[in-house]
């Protein structure tokens, strides 16, 4: 079954990768070498990279070979095969605990969407009847906070802030006092967005990540990075930065409507095995998705 939001959401993707690798199909009609490379290139422009690339072509060539297949007909559903084979199965969705209260941390750099997928998750947790916290940390921008406290409005969920400037920790500090004095079934701690490149302020979001732990055993229960589609290779980049600084649980991939590169999952998956959670495929509040990675693959090589 092709999901409607997917295909609005890859349309652009399918256009700019399946769409060349069908034409590519019926320029040739064997498998042959030639084939091979000028499908590694495409992979590659698909922003797939050069590594993922060859890997899957290599597969699809020894596939080829094991089944005796030359026909390039048959390219695009060995490819599809693939795919799904190094995406894996369907990842789980947010880690929310059936009991207590669930601590997220969100982090990534700036103009990712950060604050605004910290909003529609928030939204999504109210629909299902969730009480929920939020800790305004990125203290270095007052529009961060006031974007913040706008969706907290929004949606229904109480808000913890302190002035611009305050440390970051200490909001995250305050606010987990007040969710668990609130009872709260969610807290989610925004963060500056920052490069990943800056070392101190990676060491910054340690720091809150320590607190959250010392004050709350367990926490985060999710450590979700933010990445922009739209940014293609430089995600992976991104995320093994703050991968290695935080230990990032899950991957938000937002503005995939509006990107061609939406092929980024796959390298993502490949090799950073870090699954990607939620898409964001549109502006609404109920725009970002649990990602399912078959989802994905049937509506990449829909007809």
């Amino acid at each position: 079954m092709i999901i409607d939001y997917l295909k609005k959401g890859l349309a652009k993707t399918r256009v700019g990768f399946v769409g060349k690798i069908e034409e590519l199909v019926t320029g040739y009609k064997k498998l042959d070498d030639e084939f091979f490379e000028e499908l590694e290139e495409i992979l590659i422009q698909a922003d797939i990279g050069a590594v993922t690339s060859m890997e899957l072509v290599k597969k699809l060539q020894e596939e080829a070979h094991e089944q005796k297949i030359d026909d390039s007909s048959e390219a695009i559903g060995l490819l599809k095969k693939q795919i799904e084979s190094i995406m894996g199965h369907d990842q789980p969705h947010l880690n929310i605990q059936e009991d207590g209260l669930t601590v997220i941390l969100v982090v990534g750099v700036n103009g990712t969407g950060k604050t605004t997928s910290i909003g529609k998750i928030t939204y999504n947790l109210r629909q299902q009847g969730k009480k929920v916290v939020l800790a305004a940390g990125d203290t270095f921008r007052a529009a961060a906070t006031e974007q913040l406290e706008s969706w907290a409005e929004d949606v229904g969920a109480s808000i913890v802030k302190q002035n611009e400037g305050a440390d970051p920790a200490a909001v995250a500090y305050d606010a987990l006092q007040s969710a668990k004095a609130k009872k709260a079934d969610v807290l989610i701690v925004d963060t500056a967005g920052r490069l990943h490149t800056k070392v101190n302020l990676m060491e910054e979001i340690k720091k809150i990540k320590r607190v959250l732990e010392r004050e709350y055993p367990g926490a985060p229960h999710e450590t979700l990075l933010v990445v922009d589609a739209t940014t293609g290779q430089n995600a992976i980049e991104q995320a093994k930065l703050f991968n290695k600084a935080t230990g990032v649980t899950g991957i938000v991939l937002t503005k995939l409507d509006g990107s061609a590169k939406g092929g980024i999952v796959i390298p993502i998956a490949d090799r950073l095995e870090i699954p990607v959670k939620l898409i964001g495929i549109g502006e609404g509040k109920e725009d970002l998705r649990p990602f399912c990675p078959k989802d994905y693959a049937d509506t990449l090589f829909s007809k």
